[in-house]
């Protein structure tokens, strides 16, 4: 599928990067632009940099970097076309009906018959629900308490205990055997021949944040095992980045989430007038579910069964909401298991309160940990202690962190001043570790399998960096250099986009707009890091140094570019090539003299 340049930038224009990536992750100003912690990689301090002037982002933890489009990409496990839909479509920008590759094509057609495999058998289900075949599972359902309203509104239905009627309707549609497989939905064996996989179950559908059906549940009504049987992961389903009930809960006017275990939770809320319920879907809470939440709210309270599994779940998801900007509180179900039997024994006001009562995400942790001590004996009361005060590290806003430090005093009987002082003591100890690790953290050349010399490299990111900066720079960049004096692969690319806008009179070169000009991830990223001389900040203002810096680097890549020009024209046995090149190799000093020279006449 192709559209123009322009259209892409036009696109990119709308969406400004500091604002879509701050939807996503939560982001501090730092100086000129914005820092946070990188959701592409678990890390503590934030290593993760978004550049408002030039439109990119950048991880100098991970080395992933890009702009707007690669973000979205990365993030959202998108092709770069996709990205583009979705970010037009934030931008408000209707992008014109183009031609699809026969690729493109093949993959949306299949993508089609899934979804209509899915459809027919939703539909076939939910007929046989309320059949003669499928009285067993209604009765069953009727029996766990749900209305016919709700059992409509979830689309409930039945996989009789008899030979694939739905296979033998899928085929004479038409639908091929190859495709059917695809689907998961059936078992093949030589013995039996064709059979439902969710054969004498009560089926629930799973349906994605559209409202389309991508995959089911299987729940056997007795006593027998597995309870539950899940899809399979399909073309159209990913377990870990879809949410049961999500297509409901999206349309709340609640300003949180209650985040359950099961299907059965989400339904008996949602019948009980609680229409911001949403499950995970057979694991356990994945960060892509986490994100997807975050579009739709950052407060979420916690209702996992109250068993230890339970507890272990919530201790697991609370880090992860965290780390998507999400705010989490665990509600106490006790002495009850889950939603369903709360409910049914107590009602919704009651559980309305439940919900007040909530208890944030760090006092649940924090009983938690309590409860692997001894807290009679000193020692086991202090190393409680100390792990609670390294909790509150997790806290990066100062008067987020006091408010919690208080807070934690007054509910587990501490001084707070003496606690504040532990608190920083052991601060004072991760920093030292963190600078320790970190200063070795510079910024990331790209991988040896990209066949990247890293020394030249470093003087190109310099020099296309403050081109974009500077139109002296660039008078200079041109006047010495081609792109062929860059490095073969994405760095000569990238300069020859530069060298182009420059010749087109471009006034100030974005690298937003170039990174654009590539669709792979990795050509983006690399492409990003061509762009990120963090040189340029650390001079900010000393134009001196500024100057120095850049001539030493032009300087250095052009005598690479003659040595290189040398190599060739001594293996053609060039002779006037050779002693012109020799001619004008001068040493290294003189070189960035005669630069600096130049630039101090075009900055005059």
């Amino acid at each position: 599928m192709y559209y123009s340049d322009e259209l892409i930038e036009d696109v990119r224009r709308r969406n400004d990067i500091v604002d879509v990536i701050g939807s996503y992750v939560s982001l501090k100003r730092a100086g000129s632009g914005y820092k946070g912690l990188c959701p592409f990689h678990n890390e503590k301090t934030p290593s993760f940099s978004v550049s408002p002037n030039r439109q990119t982002f950048k991880c100098f933890g991970c080395g992933k970097g890009g702009n707007v489009f690669t973000f979205v990409m990365e993030y959202d496990n998108m092709t770069f076309i996709e990205a583009l839909q979705l970010l037009a479509e934030r931008g408000g920008i209707e992008l014109p009906k183009t031609e699809m590759t026969s690729a493109e094509k093949g993959a949306a057609a299949k993508k089609h018959i899934m979804l209509e495999i899915y459809k027919k058998a939703a539909t076939m289900y939910f007929r046989k629900l309320r059949s003669e075949e499928g009285k067993h599972g209604y009765g069953y359902l009727k029996g766990r308490g749900l209305s016919d309203d709700t059992i409509v509104k979830f689309g409930l239905g039945y996989c009789p205990p008899s030979d694939s009627g739905l296979y033998r309707m899928l085929k004479d549609e038409g639908i091929s055997e190859e495709m059917l497989k695809e689907s998961a939905l059936f078992n093949y064996s030589e013995a039996k021949g064709v059979t439902d996989r969710f054969w004498n179950r009560v089926m629930f559908p799973i349906m994605d944040v559209n409202s389309k059906v991508i995959a089911f549940g299987g729940r056997v009504m007795g006593d027998a095992l597995p309870k539950y049987i899940n899809s399979n992961e399909t073309i159209i389903y990913d377990k870990g980045r879809n949410l049961y009930a999500l297509y409901l809960a999206k349309r709340t006017r609640q300003n949180f989430f209650l985040l359950c275990e099961g299907y059965m939770d989400a339904i008996s809320l949602y019948q009980a007038g609680f229409d911001n319920a949403v499950a995970s879907l057979g694991t356990a809470l994945t960060p892509n579910q986490a994100r997807l939440i975050a579009r739709y709210t950052k407060n979420v309270i916690i209702t996992y069964d109250s068993d230890g599994a339970g507890r272990h779940a919530a201790l697991r998801a609370i880090p992860i909401l965290k780390k998507a900007g999400i705010v989490a509180k665990v509600l106490n179900m006790q002495p009850y298991k889950d939603p369903d039997e709360f409910i049914k024994a107590l009602g919704r006001e009651e559980y309305e309160k439940r919900i007040k009562d909530a208890t944030p995400g760090i006092f649940f942790e924090a009983d938690c940990i309590k409860e692997e001590y001894d807290t009679e004996n000193p020692e086991e009361l202090t190393k409680f202690h100390n792990r609670i005060a390294s909790k509150m590290l997790e806290f990066e806003e100062e008067l987020e962190r006091t408010n919690y430090m208080k807070a934690v005093s007054k509910r587990y009987a501490l001084d707070y001043e003496e606690f504040r002082k532990l608190v920083n003591n052991i601060a004072l100890g991760v920093t030292k570790k963190e600078e320790s690790r970190e200063d070795t953290t510079v910024e990331r050349v790209p991988k040896k399998e990209q066949n990247v010399d890293a020394a030249a490299f470093e003087r190109e990111k310099l020099l296309l960096t403050w081109a974009c900066e500077e139109k002296a720079y660039c008078d200079l960049l041109t006047s010495y250099l081609t792109p062929e004096s860059f490095q073969e692969g994405v760095p000569r690319q990238v300069a020859e986009l530069v060298f182009k806008k420059l010749e087109d009179g471009s006034e100030k070169l974005l690298p937003a707009t170039l990174i654009s000009s590539f669709s792979e991830l990795s050509e983006q990223s690399l492409a990003s890091d061509l762009f990120q001389s963090g040189i340029w900040e650390n001079m900010s203002g000393d134009k001196t140094k500024q100057d120095k810096a850049f001539s030493e680097a032009l300087s250095g890549c052009i005598k690479a570019d003659r040595q290189r020009k040398l190599e060739e024209a001594i293996k053609k046995n060039d002779g006037a090539a050779m002693q012109k090149l020799l001619t004008v190799n001068k040493d290294k000093s003189k070189l960035e003299s005669e630069i600096l020279k130049k630039l101090n006449g075009l900055n005059a």
